[in-house]
């Protein structure tokens, strides 16, 4: 077995801005793992937001190596339960290294991971494309450029109606709101009351995840459904936001990879919750592998590859408002170069 770190800046088209901050580019870990011939490959972004960096993320998947090389022959999900003891503080690193064992284990049994799985690559939710927090004259012009019915709207200013306002009098499309826990209570009840009548299917963490008596204020009262992101980071999360929340927004490298990814998904099913799994701006390597899940979701984020000047990598692709698997097992995924 061999395992060889990639990084890589990839560039955005435009500068992208949230409630946390600004970047014009995301710095990303590309995990590459070779045994009997065949290829897998992971892929973590490194944000800033939450203390990753490519140096952490390589530093922790190399402390583990030994026990790859000694259980590379088993299963995904036994390859998890064995490194995530050593992982478990750095989540987007067992995330990479998860998806390029994920991507090996479907090359190995020549099949993509949604056959292996028993999904229907047909059945899949249309991905949204976002539009950071900007001036309205820019969002417009972000929105004119790429031309799409659903779009994910970044909030969190002091004229988050006025935005989504102005924004509806120039498209028809159905607009989801991303707070990033930017709003109190007050805020959002105002914002949603607003939001009701244009055509915003629904508001994705609104509040901060500590504020759990305004979430059950909100839960109430909302007249759009919740969906949980900042709130729901582990297994464990999913049945927390259960009274709070009417779905969750799954990350695989806040969770700590496809393993649990999927684990939580299938428990917010269990739980009656909308299920929907976000990306963080990666590459077709990492959007690949989030495709294969698609298939269990009502609402997907996996717009990343749409957002950057240039791709560095080939696999799933989104044109034509649909989703394009490879003729490829595992995820379908590989650099480029």
């Amino acid at each position: 077995m061999e395992i060889e770190y990639k990084s890589f800046d990839l560039e955005l088209k435009n500068t992208f801005t949230i409630s946390h901050g600004s970047r014009d580019f995301q710095p990303t870990l590309i995990v590459k793992i070779t045994d009997s011939g065949y290829t897998g490959y992971g892929e973590a972004a490194a944000t800033v937001y939450y203390g990753v960096t490519i140096e952490k993320m390589i530093a922790s998947i190399r402390s583990v190596e030994p026990i790859l090389k000694e259980n590379i022959h088993l299963l995904p999900e036994e390859i998890w339960e064995l490194t995530f003891p050593h992982l478990k503080d750095n989540p987007f690193a067992q995330c990479a290294l998860d998806m390029a064992i994920h991507d090996l284990h479907g090359k190995r049994n020549h099949k993509p991971l949604y056959e292996l799985w028993g999904l229907d690559p047909e059945d899949i939710p249309l991905t949204n494309y976002t539009i950071g927090i900007d001036s309205v004259e820019n969002m417009l012009r972000k929105m004119q450029e790429f031309p799409w019915p659903l779009y994910k709207i970044k909030l969190g200013t002091n004229e988050d109606v006025k935005i989504i306002q102005e924004l509806r009098k120039h498209s028809d499309a159905v607009f989801r709101v991303d707070a990033n826990a930017a709003w109190n209570v007050e805020q959002a009840l105002e914002n949603i009351e607003a939001f009701k009548d244009l055509n915003v299917e629904f508001i994705e963490q609104p509040l901060h995840p500590e504020d759990i008596q305004g979430m059950e204020v909100l839960y109430k009262k909302s007249r759009l459904p919740l969906i949980a992101d900042e709130s729901c980071i582990i297994e464990s999360d999913v049945e927390k936001c259960k009274p709070y929340f009417h779905g969750v927004n799954v990350k695989l490298t806040k969770c700590a990879g496809v393993t649990p990814g999927k684990r939580m998904i299938y428990k917010a099913r269990e739980l009656g919750m909308k299920v929907m799994v976000g990306c963080m701006t990666e590459s077709t390597i990492g959007i690949s592998a989030i495709a294969q899940l698609a298939p269990l979701l009502d609402y997907v984020d996996m717009d990343g590859p749409m957002l950057l000047k240039n791709d560095i990598a080939d696999g799933v692709k989104i044109y034509d408002e649909k989703v394009h698997f490879p003729d490829r097992n595992g995820t379908g995924a590989q650099l480029l170069n």
